[in-house]
């Protein structure tokens, strides 16, 4: 039988969830420290997304995240899409913008979506929807899932920014 948690550790585990999307995008920040725009859109591994690519994949998919979130606390257990980034127009335009601009763009949406974060009650964080692929999908899901899927690219941008110089500490 599963052990039955107190209602505010459910609340701790979402404050860990936040502190994780602070952590990584700090984590973000330090792998493209003190690279100029040509090293940051420079693609270190053949047909692969540069460093930019990578920072405008991730605002983009939270900003897709965020809409998805706003749509279960508004709606009744709404109907979500699957994102799929192929042809993702507001995704090219992100990355049409200057490096920079982009990280800068990043980091101020990523601290404004963990300052809502932080304003959902314990039950608002579980308010459904309805996702194809996945049964069980609520705000804590897909915040979870968010984190494993930035973690992800964030190992992609260590790798990537190696051939590039050291990294600050």
């Amino acid at each position: 039988m599963p052990e039955q948690h107190a209602h505010s550790d459910k609340h701790e585990a979402h404050r860990r969830l936040i502190a994780r999307l602070r952590q990584q995008a700090e984590d973000v920040r330090r792998i493209t420290a003190g690279l100029d725009e040509a090293a940051l859109a420079k693609r270190t591994v053949p047909d692969k997304w540069s460093l930019k690519d990578l920072v405008c994949h991730l605002e983009r998919v939270q900003q897709v995240f965020d809409g998805r979130i706003q749509a279960v606390l508004a709606q009744e257990n709404p109907a979500i899409a699957r994102y799929d980034p192929d042809g993702d127009t507001e995704f090219e335009k992100m990355v049409a913008r200057p490096a920079k601009d982009s990280l800068a763009a990043f980091l101020q949406s990523r601290e404004h979506f963990a300052a809502r974060l932080e304003k959902l009650s314990p039950a608002e964080w579980h308010r459904p929807g309805r996702h194809p692929e996945f049964p069980h999908f609520d705000v804590h899901f897909q915040v979870e899932y968010m984190g494993y899927h930035e973690a992800h690219h964030i190992y992609q941008m260590f790798q990537r920014r190696m051939p590039l110089g050291k990294m600050p500490h």
